[in-house]
């Protein structure tokens, strides 16, 4: 299998390394740009990058769902992790990139399917490895989004990154509460 970053081919790591990062308890990750603040993505979560692309909008949707694409025939919604987030939506640049996401979605109580979801983000950095004694706990407060959507803070290069918990940020259940919510009329 080949992932793509940013269209340029990045094969899968041989098995030989897959096994000596589990052993050192170094770990992987992808590093973007959000709102002028450094995130990052267990690289494990990640299918593919693209740069960004005209999204097809569809009616009735709530403001963080920007749209969808056709990835290879199939419909990948894409959502704005800034507006997920409950900060301003992105405003699409040049290094505007989608990473899509494979996620478990629960079917009736017995079966799961994979769903690939795209998230908007400003820019795609790099892929970084940190190690157990690279994270910090995530904080209670002061960090602008919720403290369920972090795994861990980070301390690489003499910046903080703020590592997400891509399965509470993409909950699909948390999505379709937020859906419901934003169909549902405003009472007075």
């Amino acid at each position: 299998m080949s992932d793509t970053i940013l269209d340029r081919p990045v094969s899968t790591p041989p098995a030989t390394v897959v096994r000596d990062t589990l052993a050192t308890g170094d770990q992987r990750y992808l590093t973007f740009s959000l709102g002028g603040d450094v995130y990052a993505l267990d690289i494990l979560d990640i299918t593919e990058i693209i740069e960004f692309r005209k999204l097809t909008v569809v009616p009735m949707m709530p403001a963080f769902i920007r749209g969808v694409i056709n990835l290879r025939g199939r419909v990948l919604p894409v959502i704005d992790l800034a507006s997920r987030f409950g900060q301003a939506e992105t405003t699409v640049q040049r290094r505007t990139s989608i990473i899509v996401i494979e996620t478990q979605v629960s079917g009736d109580g017995a079966t799961s399917a994979v769903q690939g979801i795209g998230i908007l983000v400003d820019a795609v950095n790099k892929v970084i490895h940190l190690g157990h004694g690279d994270m910090e706990p995530p904080p209670e407060f002061g960090v602008g989004i919720r403290s369920d959507f972090i795994s861990g803070m980070a301390k690489y290069d003499e910046q903080f990154i703020i590592v997400l918990d891509i399965d509470k940020v993409l909950s699909v259940h948390d999505l379709q509460d937020l859906a419901a919510a934003h169909d549902r009329p405003v009472a007075e």
